[in-house]
């Protein structure tokens, strides 16, 4: 036999049963041969599961340079994961993976600076399937409360003692991913939980949540009071805050993926925090909303009410509540930035509160000072490159943000409002996180771990409308002539995919290859307008973006169809799955991951339900005439001459039902010779994680994930990888950033 499975005369596709089911829908003539791939507990399902594990880990695990690719991982990897500091007390809290850690754990720095590890989910679980969902602590620093969950159950919340270790509560289930808003003093605290199984139909369990006010080591089943959420649609999620100072608990609520919220806030010093009496914010219409409260009582609101890109307006708390809240303008829309964050400094040692705000020019980040009074600025955060702010935290006179592009690990910095200097807190582009180091920003170099000479391009390409769009390009620095390159995108639900640092991005341009970042309409790159033209009638807009990069970078010579693949998760596995079957011949390779591709039925399964906000509602004629124009599944044609296919699925995933990635690999397979062609054009392999759920896997099975995806495109683009070759980058980083 060959040792080229491609040449391989025995090797070919598992047989599927192939049934003659079919529908009419709103006057359309659906096929639907698979449907029996919904169920994976049946011995027809599990019977083809083997025979695909088989197919696949066969091909996979033959294919050259994976030990190189490996190694490479694990050392873009080596630099580590750090968050930035939650100020709780006299301690200070953050998140933190080392390179040598399977799975994120919680620290805390203690009055005298010594740090400890206080939450570890292996500690907890030392099979490593637990992963930590969320951590919490309350306004003393005392007490925390986090949750946990093995993928494919629900996630249980617990209260843990700082000092002792002791759990103190829990578990509670039902809970995933909630909230906690902590009281004052660490005896109760609000949160979201689901309504029990028996209150919901069957099949529901996900939705239906409320807000419930908890008091430590009460039975949640009897104790618990609802406070929000009994009028609310099934679908609706919440957000629950309460300020430092214990006075206002804030709440918002978003039903589907609308993108919209309402907010209301209370004051809990004027009444029983069981029955606190929210007062109306804002109307869930005009984008997402999120406030900030000073220790004044004034307000400040980041909304997209009359601004789609973001602006903040201003409001004293004894305002609110009248018939017309005398809202006031401190910083107004920027027609060419997008208002991210809000952090407001108010702390004693101030002559006047300072607000920063966090702007998303064309993708990067800004920080900009003002007046927190008038808005008036008062000068900028230098960033070190053209990169993302994550997040930005303040307390008192500090103020935490972290920072990542391309070629720069997660860095957090520490701005002091008092002397206006910035210094790395942490830097996870250190071989050891040295938590709050006083290296000065202007100092702080990426770190060599990278080990690459590349460049990273922006470009502009054209839709098919004429719609400018961005690309984000990285690139070895010596290359010549068109290579081997990878699109990736995502354009949906208003989330953004880069440019971040990326191990899978960094090894395969350390290899020789090009990697782009397509930033399709969908996403919230150019604001609430550009998320809503990607969206429901729109999303044919998303493809036609990403088939326009496609063509662009072969326009420019960066690369050939017969050199480009094509990698997308979750949404983005929608929009790889559309890709490859609207523009089979753009393409030589695809990677969809825990795709959606069946969007006839995709509200059945998952959190699909909350989705037709952002797709459409098959039950409406109109809105199924969209689904159905362009469900990945229904148009596979036999016969085509697709790319090679390499779809991944988590088996616990509760999000994305993997049914979706069974029955378009079935599709793709009826679809192709009964034999894999000599260049493995055609070939559709699918892969599984057992024990996985949506994003959420430890390190191990994350890196082999990696491994497997660009092993497959490297294969089938023809770039080339050293087969055993040890590990060895270059001596420095240098890198050349082209606006």
């Amino acid at each position: 036999m060959s040792t080229d499975v491609f040449t391989d005369a025995r090797t070919s596709h598992p047989q599927a049963r192939r049934s003659g089911l079919v529908e009419t829908h709103h006057g359309h003539t659906v096929a639907d041969p698979y449907r029996w791939l919904e169920e994976r507990d049946t011995d027809e399902t599990r019977q083809w599961l083997r025979e695909q594990d088989q197919l696949s880990q066969t091909v996979l695990n033959r294919l050259p340079g994976r030990a190189w690719l490996r190694a490479g991982v694990h050392q873009f990897l080596a630099v580590g994961i750090v968050g930035p500091p939650v100020q709780l007390g006299a301690r200070r809290f953050f998140m933190q993976r080392r390179a040598q850690d399977e799975h994120t754990v919680v620290r805390v720095v203690e009055p005298d600076g010594a740090d400890r590890v206080v939450l570890d989910p292996v500690a907890l679980d030392p099979s490593g399937a637990t992963v930590l969902d969320a951590w919490h602590p309350d306004h003393d620093g005392r007490r925390i409360a986090y949750q946990v969950c093995v993928p494919g159950e629900s996630s249980r919340l617990y209260v843990l003692d700082v000092d002792t270790g002791e759990v103190l509560d829990g578990p509670i289930t039902r809970c995933r991913m909630s909230p906690v808003a902590w009281l004052p003093g660490g005896e109760a605290f609000y949160y979201v939980r689901a309504l029990p199984d028996p209150a919901v139909p069957p099949g529901q369990q996900r939705y239906d949540r409320r807000v419930y006010l908890h008091r430590v080591g009460t039975d949640p089943d009897t104790y618990d009071h609802c406070v929000f959420g009994a009028e609310g649609a099934r679908t609706t999620r919440y957000e629950v805050a309460v300020t430092d100072d214990g006075r206002w608990l804030t709440l918002a609520s978003s039903a589907g993926a609308t993108g919209r919220n309402g907010l209301w806030v209370a004051d809990l010093a004027d009444g029983d925090p069981r029955q606190p009496r929210f007062l109306p914010v804002r109307a869930g219409d005009g984008g997402a909303a999120t406030v900030v409260i000073g220790r004044s009582g004034r307000f400040y609101l980041r909304t997209g009410r009359g601004a789609p890109l973001g602006r903040c307006v201003s409001v004293h708390s004894g305002e609110l509540g009248t018939d017309s809240v005398p809202w006031r303008e401190i910083l107004p829309e920027d027609p060419e930035a997008r208002l991210q964050h809000l952090a407001l400094l108010d702390g004693p040692a101030l002559e006047r509160p300072v607000l920063l705000a966090g702007w998303e020019r064309h993708s990067v980040s800004e920080i900009t000072v003002h007046d927190a009074a008038d808005g008036c600025p008062l000068g900028t955060i230098a960033l070190p490159g053209p990169g993302l702010v994550g997040e930005i935290r303040g307390t008192g006179h500090e103020a935490w943000f972290t920072y990542t592009d391309a070629l720069t690990p997660g860095t957090v910095f520490r701005w002091d409002a008092l002397t206006g200097t910035t210094e790395v807190w942490a830097g996870a582009g250190r071989a050891e996180t040295q938590v709050g180091e006083d290296t000065p920003a202007a100092a702080h170099t990426p770190r060599g771990s990278t080990g690459l000479k590349a460049t990273v391009q922006r470009m502009v390409c054209h839709s098919q409308d004429g719609t400018p769009v961005r690309m984000t390009v990285v690139a070895p620095r010596d290359r010549k002539g068109p290579v081997p390159t990878v699109l990736y995108g995502y354009g949906g639900f208003g989330l953004f995919p880069g440019p971040i640092y990326n191990p899978e991005i960094l090894a395969w341009v350390a290899a020789g290859g090009v990697y782009a970042v397509a930033h399709v309409r969908g996403g919230p790159e150019e604001g609430a307008a550009w998320h809503t033209a990607g969206t429901r009638a729109h999303k044919h807009k998303s493809f036609e973006d990403f088939h326009a990069a496609a063509e662009a970078l072969v326009a420019e010579g960066l690369t050939t169809p017969d050199r480009l693949a094509i990698c997308g998760e979750s949404n983005g596995g929608l929009l790889v799955g559309a890709a490859l079957t609207q523009r089979p011949d753009l393409y030589r390779a695809a990677v969809c991951t825990d795709p959606l591709t069946d969007m006839v039925r995709y509200e059945r399964f998952g959190f699909g339900a909350s989705w037709t906000t952002e797709y459409g509602n098959s039950a409406v004629a109109e809105e199924f005439g969209w689904l159905f124009s362009y469900s990945p599944y229904h148009h596979v044609r036999p016969g085509a001459d697709y790319p090679a296919v390499l779809l991944t699925l988590s088996e616990e995933d509760v999000l994305v039902d993997p049914m979706h990635a069974r029955k378009m690999c079935a599709a793709l397979q009826h679809a192709a010779p009964g034999t894999v062609r000599e260049d493995g054009r055609g070939l559709v392999l699918l892969r599984r994680d057992t024990g996985v759920g949506h994003g959420a896997a430890a390190l191990s099975p994350f890196v082999e994930l990696l491994v497997d995806r660009l092993s497959f495109m490297a294969r089938h683009t023809g770039l080339r990888l050293p087969d055993a070759a040890p590990w060895v980058p270059a001596a420095e980083a240098d890198t050349n950033v082209v606006a």
